[in-house]
């Protein structure tokens, strides 16, 4: 298989193209022969004209690429290496939405021939690319798992907006149902990942690798996020206290903050739901998810506690929110725990206002029924910042002033002022 792709007698398709699957595509593009797959026809008329509908690339990424965009099962079929990267979010209840991975998998079912690869990116619990898609591939296609066809998984470790930790110098961990796959697999990835690759001994073990990686991320911050409520309390600045305990050489930097976006703040949910068909409680894991949830609401009654602390009446007070992003710099408002807070102020009463340079107005209000406001005022009672947008950094105090009320606030969530207020009312996590 890998000598038929290098010599462009096979092709590779990318199923899903959004944040990770257009990078990858792309990056193929630059080698082998592609097609890139998406059920959105906007999307796929977005990338012919050379547009990311993400806006992480530039038109020139998609120059001198071999690659055909479409949502046509008749032209994906002409592939034999199937990548999925579509998403796999939760729902309301928390609990794993596998419908989008289900769907895709039905759709390479259809088009699956003997002799094919499919590989999975997408981030799920241990055992669901051997309990749940394979089965689906079967079913549609007719063919036997493993006699016919070969499956494999290697995890997305793609970061919006992060242009220093891409897919080609970050270690790429591989995993197949066989020897023989591994291989394969391993092979075809090394065309576009120049780090190195990590060859898992079980994709069991390669999707519970992936789910580890958010989930250590989210209860070490969650601890920290804990902790700055303790300090809150005790009237002291977090941030003094982790610059002060970073000074130790085995201290690890973790800051406080919103914990939102498609990976950290729904990865560890795969997880804990997996534990629990095993009859097993995630105690520590499912605690960090607990407080990282409760973050934006938390913020929001200390904001509402401050402003009432200043004399003013709550119900006729003005709050902007500036950044809408699930993190800073990029587009992606998914998941966004921005929307906790604006949900938590308005329950008060309070009129918010929301800013960002990068969020779409038009998405924002499709997601969480909330825009952005074009023309910001100079009376407003408190201003949030949420998100450390790189616009914002050099906003100086005077800055803050211009916008806010007499004896107005402002909340610094991620401590990106902090030392730098000398005059206004002051508080970050």
């Amino acid at each position: 298989m890998f000598e038929k792709i290098k010599n462009k007698e096979a092709k590779v398709a990318l199923v899903g193209l959004g944040y990770v699957g257009l990078p990858i595509a792309l990056a193929f593009a630059k080698k082998i022969s592609v097609i890139g797959f998406d059920i959105s026809e906007e999307r796929v008329e977005m990338m012919k004209n050379g547009q990311d509908p993400s806006n992480e690339l530039n038109a020139s990424d998609f120059e001198t690429s071999d690659i055909e965009f479409t949502t046509s099962s008749v032209v994906l079929k002409k592939a034999s290496f199937y990548i999925v990267a579509v998403p796999t979010p939760i729902d309301e209840h928390k609990l794993p939405d596998l419908s989008p991975l289900m769907a895709a998998s039905k759709t390479i079912g259809k088009v699956l021939e003997k002799g094919d690869f499919v590989v999975y990116e997408s981030t799920v619990y241990p055992g669901c690319t051997e309990e749940d898609c394979i089965p689906v591939l079967e079913k549609e296609s007719g063919l036997k798992f493993n006699r016919d066809f070969k499956v494999g998984y290697s995890p997305e470790r793609i970061n919006p907006g992060d242009v220093n930790h891409t897919l080609k110098n970050v270690i790429k961990i591989v995993a197949g149902c066989d020897e023989e796959s591994l291989n394969e697999i391993a092979d075809v990835y090394s065309l576009v990942v120049e780090a190195g690759l990590h060859k898992a001994p079980t994709i069991k073990v390669a999707e519970a690798a992936k789910c580890i990686e958010n989930t250590q991320r989210d209860v070490n911050i969650a601890l920290i996020n804990e902790l700055s409520i303790i300090f809150n309390k005790m009237n002291i600045n977090t941030f003094d206290v982790l610059e002060a305990a970073g000074s130790k050489w085995n201290f690890l930097k973790f800051s406080p903050g919103l914990v939102g976006g498609h990976c950290i703040g729904v990865d560890p949910y795969y997880l804990t739901y997996k534990a629990e068909g095993y009859g097993y409680h995630a105690q520590v894991i499912n605690s960090g998810r607990y407080v990282n949830d409760s973050m934006g609401f938390y913020i929001a009654k200390q904001t509402v506690k401050l402003i009432i602390a200043s004399g003013k009446h709550i119900s006729e007070s003005k709050v902007l929110i500036m950044g809408a992003t699930f993190k800073e710099d990029v587009t992606d408002i998914r998941n966004s725990k921005v929307a906790d807070i604006v949900k938590e102020l308005k329950s008060f009463a309070v009129t918010v206002d929301v800013t960002d340079p990068y969020a779409s107005s038009v998405e924002l209000f499709k997601e969480y029924e909330f825009g952005l406001t074009e023309d910001l005022n100079d009376d407003y009672d408190a201003v949030v910042v949420a998100v450390n947008h790189k616009q914002y950094i050099n906003k100086d105090e005077e800055y803050f002033k211009s916008i806010l009320a007499d004896k107005g606030i402002l909340i610094d969530i991620k401590g990106l002022y902090n030392g730098k207020i000398n005059e206004l009312k002051y508080w970050s996590l």
